[in-house]
């Protein structure tokens, strides 16, 4: 049983993992492989309203996505995006990342060898990843311009589709571990974690929302 003072954490952890950025053109858009479809198809209706000319699907495979996508992330997000009218040439893989800091490099290493001239950058992730994605692009890729995007969801809208609340969770407080954690490792710039924020990050590891904790060294 999920308490409701863990819907609310969970409810604000995810607002807060949130950049909440005006979407705006940008030179290329790059799309976060995972589990999930849906940043594939958020990531072409962007590049559709003319947000990015260029397309950039990175992402290997996980445990989590091995059996669904077997061909790898960033592949079944470019087989998508053809589904769906892209033009082949305006969409180019990455298929070797395993990390979202390897999702960066990768993709930086990419479009300079395509000789693409990259200012500004609109990243396209999971809702809860925005704000990692964007520490993690700040430090990477420091020369550009970095504008964090999502599929337009609510928290309980997200929890639905995935048909798993406890996993949800378990996700999102990861995700926010992982921010306070890896800035000391050179992997991301520091994020300042409200003190709400970080109150209910440790009232929901109390309640054994862990199994995303990565280990503090």
């Amino acid at each position: 049983m999920i308490t409701a003072q863990a819907w609310s954490d969970a409810a604000l952890i995810w607002d807060f993992h949130q950049m909440h950025h005006a979407v705006r053109p940008c030179s290329v858009a790059v799309g976060l492989g995972s589990h999930d479809l849906g940043v594939a198809d958020t990531t072409v209706e962007l590049y559709r309203r003319g947000m990015a000319p260029l397309i950039v699907f990175t992402g290997a495979t996980s445990p989590t996505t091995r059996a669904r996508m077997p061909r790898g992330e960033a592949v079944h997000y470019r087989e998508r995006a053809l589904e769906l009218g892209v033009p082949p040439e305006d969409v180019l893989v990455e298929p070797n990342a395993r990390n979202t800091g390897e999702n960066i490099r990768f993709s930086r290493a990419l479009l300079e060898e395509s000789g693409r001239q990259v200012e500004s950058l609109l990243l396209v992730s999971k809702p809860y990843e925005e704000r990692r994605a964007y520490a993690t692009a700040r430090k990477l890729w420091p020369e550009v311009e970095i504008v964090s995007a999502s599929t337009p969801m609510a928290f309980r809208e997200y929890v639905d589709s995935i048909e798993n609340p406890k996993l949800v969770i378990d996700m999102l407080v990861g995700a926010l571990q992982r921010l306070q954690l890896y800035p000391a490792q050179g992997f991301m710039v520091p994020t300042s974690v409200p003190p709400d924020v970080l109150a209910a990050y440790e009232r929901l590891c109390r309640q054994g929302f862990t199994s995303r904790l990565v280990a503090a060294y």
